[in-house]
């Protein structure tokens, strides 16, 4: 019973510093709401990096969450909204960049280094493969091998 208390004192402790960030704005119909969390979903937060915007309660997450509410209210499209967030952090606030000069690294370098990792490996298993053979080509005949044995009994006094 004891520790019944203990731990429901602890919990009442603990809930009183948990908080979570939510927002209370008022939408005008239920499409500006679907857009509103579609937006806030699809777009990452500068600072956390592996969050969106709508997870995250990081100061500048809450701040693109009413700025994107304040563009909403004014009536401008997704992609106003996108480009400006874009304009603004660069590519980087969107989970699926553009396929440009500038992200060609990010798009192509994971199977670049696929490739290269299976080439390398292909390399490194030719050779391999090339030193068994030479090895085996290199090793005496039986008759080699009595001659050699012979010749090395010879010159042990």
């Amino acid at each position: 019973m004891k520790r019944l208390i203990q731990g429901m004192l602890l919990m009442l402790c603990l809930a009183g510093t948990a908080h979570a960030a939510i927002d209370a704005y008022e939408f005008r119909d239920e499409a500006e709401r679907q857009r509103y969390r579609t937006l806030v979903e699809e777009l990452r937060c500068p600072k956390c990096q592996n969050q969106n915007i709508a997870d995250s309660n990081a100061p500048i997450a809450m701040d693109l969450r009413r700025e994107i509410f304040r563009m909403l209210e004014e009536g401008k499209s997704n992609e106003q909204i996108v480009d400006y967030l874009v304009d603004r952090y660069g590519d980087f606030v969107r989970y699926k960049p553009p396929v440009n000069a500038k992200t060609l690294l990010l798009w192509y370098g994971p199977v670049a280094l696929l490739v290269l990792g299976f080439a390398v490996l292909a390399v490194i298993l030719r050779r391999r493969r090339r030193g068994a053979e030479a090895q085996a080509s290199n090793s005496l005949s039986e008759a080699e091998r009595a001659r050699l044995a012979t010749l090395l009994d010879k010159k042990d006094p």
